[in-house]
């Protein structure tokens, strides 16, 4: 599903990832540990072309990814991308904050109008439901726990109907019941609906309760790869060559994703996203 072979990125005179090659199959749950710095989230940021590769390839489903207009489109369509800091639009719905999922894929007058056709609107609800959401469709998003915003952002990657799904650091900012709830659901995703998950952690043992394969990065390499039950010390020390590390700190917030207020809307069996 994912092939990268010797991707590099630098920063000027700083390379982050050094000759990267990997491989990770249709359906499969890779989680990816390393310390802050390590390189974790630039590798995600590259497969969906945030940042871009400095060199080396990827390839999503066989096709080569690239960063020109064209090829944004479609690997932003078949990959979708959870963030720590939720990214959703406060002061829409839940349900419309899910159904931006869907603008990737209409045609694009109905994109920019977000007019939203009855077939997406039954999904993306239906997507709540998976994540036990359905009861807070209507509510506004701000007043969500941190929680229930991560589970927002999970209901949007699905009904983006993805063929990959990339979390960086998922669980951070959570308590470790609301973390097994969500990496819960990224599982479920992978295994019922044939996702590729490849999800970026600090923790060791959500690494090794929940994936089927773990990557190990530390100075922009990969220094291991294997099964969970494969973290030994050794290889932890590898992977955490400074020791492991506590709670991580908190970061500034990510930009609020901007939404262009509609200048138009549509009756049923359409639905405009619209600030109440």
């Amino acid at each position: 599903m994912i092939e990268i072979r010797n991707l590099t990125k630098r920063y000027g005179d700083f390379v982050a990832l050094h000759d990267v090659s990997l491989s990770v199959a249709k359906g499969e749950f890779v989680v990816i540990l390393g310390a802050s710095g390590a390189g974790k989230s630039t590798l995600l940021r590259c497969i969906n072309h945030l940042a871009e590769p400095s060199g080396g390839e990827i390839r999503v489903d066989g096709e080569l990814s690239r960063g020109d207009r064209a090829g944004l489109r479609k690997v932003r369509r078949d990959v979708a991308m959870i963030f720590q800091h939720y990214n959703v639009v406060p002061r829409l719905s839940v349900l419309k904050n899910v159904l931006t999922g869907r603008l990737g894929s209409m045609p694009a007058l109905m994109s920019w109008f977000q007019l939203f056709p009855r077939e997406d609107i039954d999904a993306a609800r239906e997507c709540l439901h998976r994540v036990e959401l359905e009861h807070k469709a209507d509510v506004r998003t701000d007043t969500l726990s941190g929680g229930q915003k991560q589970r927002v952002g999970i209901a949007r990657a699905l009904a983006q109907h993805p063929k990959v799904i990339l979390a960086d650091e998922p669980v951070a900012s959570l308590d470790p019941k609301t973390s097994r709830k969500v990496l819960r659901y990224l599982q479920q995703a992978s295994r019922d609906s044939g996702i590729t998950v490849i999800c970026n952690l600090h923790q060791v043992d959500y690494a090794r309760e929940f994936g089927q394969r773990v990557i190990g990065v530390a100075g922009g390499r990969i220094v291991f790869e294997g099964r969970p039950d494969e973290l030994t010390d050794e290889v932890l020390q590898r992977i955490y060559p400074g020791g492991l590390e506590g709670p991580t700190p908190p970061e500034a917030p990510a930009a609020s994703v901007a939404v262009p207020t509609p200048v138009a809307a549509h009756a049923a069996p359409q639905l405009a996203l619209e600030q109440p």
